[in-house]
């Protein structure tokens, strides 16, 4: 049982950490690839499913975002919306390639939403990005880099 609650405390830690909410993972993660004596791949797979599905949540909201734009209430300017828009076309859905980094990966997973980015695509190229950094995190974290 307390495997299984670890396991589902990593999965709840990443997806909150690629919401919008200012949340980190790789502590937890670190923390556990050192101390559970869970299987390692296995630590990585959840955290990596976790945080690909908390991007999907920031994608379906983008997608959303079109309908409340204009409303005095909406967080982002006009402008700033604008230029993620800008930015994206430029750079095009490659630029999902950086959804891991910080700052800018979970704004960047929204606009593809917004920009209406096909969802197959997304979340390949979403979890690609973040398996990716969960991998290297592991091997650099038990010595194997």
């Amino acid at each position: 049982m307390t495997t299984l609650l670890a396991l589902l405390s990593l999965f709840f830690v990443a997806l909150g950490a690629a919401s919008l909410l200012p949340m980190a993972s790789e502590p937890v993660l670190i923390a556990m690839l050192l101390t559970a004596e869970i299987d390692p791949w296995l630590l990585v797979a959840v955290a990596s499913l976790g945080n690909t599905l908390g991007s999907v949540i920031n994608y379906v909201l983008g997608r959303l975002v079109e309908r409340f734009r204009h409303r005095p209430w909406f967080p982002a300017s006009e402008a700033s919306l604008d230029r993620a828009q800008g930015w994206y076309r430029r750079w095009g859905r490659w630029s999902l390639l950086l959804s891991w980094a910080p700052i800018i990966g979970d704004p960047l997973t929204v606009v593809a939403g917004i920009m209406r980015e096909p969802l197959w695509s997304f979340v390949l190229l979403v979890a690609i990005a973040k398996t990716g950094r969960y991998v290297a995190l592991a091997l650099i974290t038990l010595g194997f880099v």
